[in-house]
């Protein structure tokens, strides 16, 4: 009996890995992620940024996207470290939400910054399975391809870098909820065409085709969006090879662009440009990732992750705000621009890296 068990464990660990997703047992556990100094722990720091989020109040009239960022992040992080007090309080602070007075706090717009909102019903109904909140979720995972172009990306499709990350986390999501391969297989169709058309040659991303700005949180978005795709996406995708092609490109040249001090700056290739931290943690979780399930060199990477989350935690204040944050931030075809954009403290933006570079150190 005993040898049969271990025997569906083994099937059923290949057929996980056949699908390309992200399991305990399979994640590297490397040596740089370990031995760290006073205030770089990542347990001690995603638990106060956790609970900082919340008691945090809303920063917006409704649930905006970097708010679902950090709640999608704290969930997971309370599932990685089996935090059960911590996850509960996440799952009801969605409660109010589903009355009456809440609901126009629910953000319902056409829109791919409005439509991400439906990953957080998902994570929920991931953890409860409850299937009011599945339904939920779903509504905006369809929505966003219910006119679909001719070319069979959404009609949502604007080729913002922002998108790679608002897009794929919802249909990721849905798929994670689900198993049904259209959720995935959509994001990375979307995913594919973002990186033909919006991919430099150096493996950056400029902010818009009109703007050659390489502005950091944007780019951001982008590892972000690539890596919660790579986690899930299926081994047989057709379009698996050149997403990951386009991430080791593009991480192999953000490891030319990381400061001596283990941080990103605001504009990724000007060295006299201030550091931010949105991009920092981006970019980090998107390093962490790849190195536990070997899309990158553990020996190049690994010392540049490290690196950067024990800068990062440096911009942790006491109160567990994360500072030196870029605002949230238009397209503008000027340098002045993007060097003079505000900075801000403790903004959403900021800290939703934070748990997700927190989440994937913590994976077993």
């Amino acid at each position: 009996m005993k040898r049969a068990a271990l025997k569906r464990a083994a099937h059923v660990a290949c057929f996980l890995f056949a699908l390309g997703a992200s399991t305990a047992s399979m994640l590297a556990q490397n040596k740089y992620f370990a031995g760290w100094p006073a205030g770089a722990d990542p347990k001690a720091v995603g638990d106060r940024v956790a609970q900082h989020f919340l008691d945090s109040p809303r920063q917006g009239s409704f649930v905006n996207y970097p708010e679902v960022c950090i709640w999608y992040g704290s969930l997971a992080y309370a599932d990685v470290t089996g935090d059960e007090p911590l996850r509960a309080k996440l799952q009801a602070r969605f409660q109010p939400l589903l009355t009456p007075e809440g609901h126009a706090l629910i953000p319902d717009k056409e829109h791919v910054d409005f439509e991400i909102f439906g990953a957080i019903p998902l994570q929920i109904y991931i953890e409860t399975k409850n299937a009011d909140l599945r339904n939920m979720g779903l509504r905006y995972a369809d929505r966003q391809w219910s006119k679909p172009q001719p070319d069979g990306l959404t009609g949502e499709t604007r080729f913002w870098i922002d998108d790679m990350y608002m897009i794929t986390l919802l249909q990721v999501q849905a798929y994670r909820a689900t198993g049904d391969r259209k959720y995935v297989d959509r994001a990375a169709l979307e995913m594919a065409a973002y990186l033909v058309k919006l991919q430099q040659p150096n493996g950056l991303f400029f902010h818009a085709p009109d703007v050659p700005f390489f502005w950091g949180r944007g780019n951001g978005w982008v590892a972000a969006g690539m890596t919660e795709l790579l986690i899930s996406l299926p081994m047989d995708n057709p379009n698996r090879p050149a997403i990951l092609s386009g991430y080791r490109k593009m991480m192999t040249e953000l490891l030319k662009d990381q400061g001596a001090d283990g941080m990103w700056r605001q504009l990724i290739d000007h060295p006299e440009s201030w550091t931010e931290s949105s991009s920092t943690g981006m970019f980090t979780f998107a390093m962490i990732e790849g190195v536990k399930h070997g899309w990158l060199d553990e020996a190049s990477f690994g010392p540049a992750a490290s690196k950067a989350w024990i800068a990062l935690t440096g911009y942790v204040d006491q109160n567990s705000n994360v500072t030196n944050v870029c605002v949230g931030t238009n397209k503008e075809n000027s340098y002045d621009y993007y060097m003079t954009r505000p900075r801000n403290t403790g903004d959403f933006h900021g800290q939703a890296p934070v748990m997700w570079a927190a989440r994937a150190l913590l994976e077993k």
